[in-house]
């Protein structure tokens, strides 16, 4: 499920229930209004603390498969740095054999 379809049922939820909290209301106005306010509040940290730790656990596999390709790629030009001299060292040992 993406992001922003979560995202969207979120803010889906928190708009119903404020409805229902409205057309249920056993309290004066101001003081469901303080309510609703109190409790959207609420649900605005949850989500930025759940998004927030989201991107950090986004970042921190971001830099493992960052440092894993680097590590690969370094590892590759090794390997490919070494076959070049066995190439060159084969190449002239065959020269020396054909003298």
């Amino acid at each position: 499920m993406s992001t922003s379809k979560v995202l969207l049922g979120a803010l889906a939820g928190i708009a119903l229930g404020a409805l229902a909290g409205l057309l249920l209301a056993p309290e004066s106005g101001s003081q469901t209004r303080k309510k609703i306010k109190d409790k959207g509040n609420s649900y605005v940290d949850e989500y930025r603390t759940k998004f927030e730790d989201f991107l950090e656990t986004l970042t921190e596999k971001f830099e493992g498969v960052k440092k894993d390709a680097k590590d690969f790629a370094e590892n590759g030009k090794a390997k490919f740095e070494d076959a070049k001299k066995e190439a060159r060292y084969a190449s002239s040992d065959g020269k020396q054999i054909v003298s």
